[in-house]
């Protein structure tokens, strides 16, 4: 399976859309899944139109209106694997730990997460969590970003530079 990852849109805040490589990637991805922080519903419409299945969590700058639609945190599994999606809160810097502790009790296998528009792989205590980055904002780094993982007997990610 092969999974386009974005996070922190903050449309129409940051951007007036997903930007249109974002969405030509996509059209070749079997599931779509976004980290939060959209802050507008249509944003989940926009991606929909590439990709039938997508995925999100709300994230925390976004209104009710899009927080009735989604959850704040989300498990799926795909094969053999268990993946945990939350946006994250609070500062950049301790989003491992909690993340650590708002899925201690899910037994996941991949974190993904959004929330300081910095991209990032690693590995924490037997769990991997990957983070795209923005494709909309550059606040916080020096590069818009996105990730597509692939899950098949393993799980691999990369993050791709726009």
């Amino acid at each position: 399976m092969k999974i386009g990852v974005i996070a922190d849109t903050h449309i129409p805040d940051r951007a007036d859309a997903i930007p249109e490589v974002i969405l030509k990637e996509f059209r070749h991805v079997d599931m779509v899944i976004h980290a939060g922080d959209l802050v507008e519903a249509a944003v989940i419409e926009e991606l929909k139109r590439v990709c039938k299945n997508v995925q999100a969590v709300w994230g925390n700058m976004d209104p009710a209106e899009v927080r009735e639609l989604l959850p704040g945190k989300k498990i799926l599994k795909i094969g053999k694997f268990r993946i945990g999606i939350m946006h994250g809160y609070g500062h950049p810097d301790k989003l491992p730990e909690l993340l650590l502790e708002e899925f201690k009790n899910d037994n996941v296998n991949l974190v993904i997460f959004g929330h300081s528009h910095r991209p990032a792989e690693f590995v924490k205590k037997g769990i991997k969590f990957f983070n795209p980055g923005s494709v909309t904002d550059k606040l916080f780094t020096p590069f818009n970003s996105y990730g597509i993982i692939e899950i098949n007997d393993a799980i691999e990610s990369k993050i791709i530079k726009l």
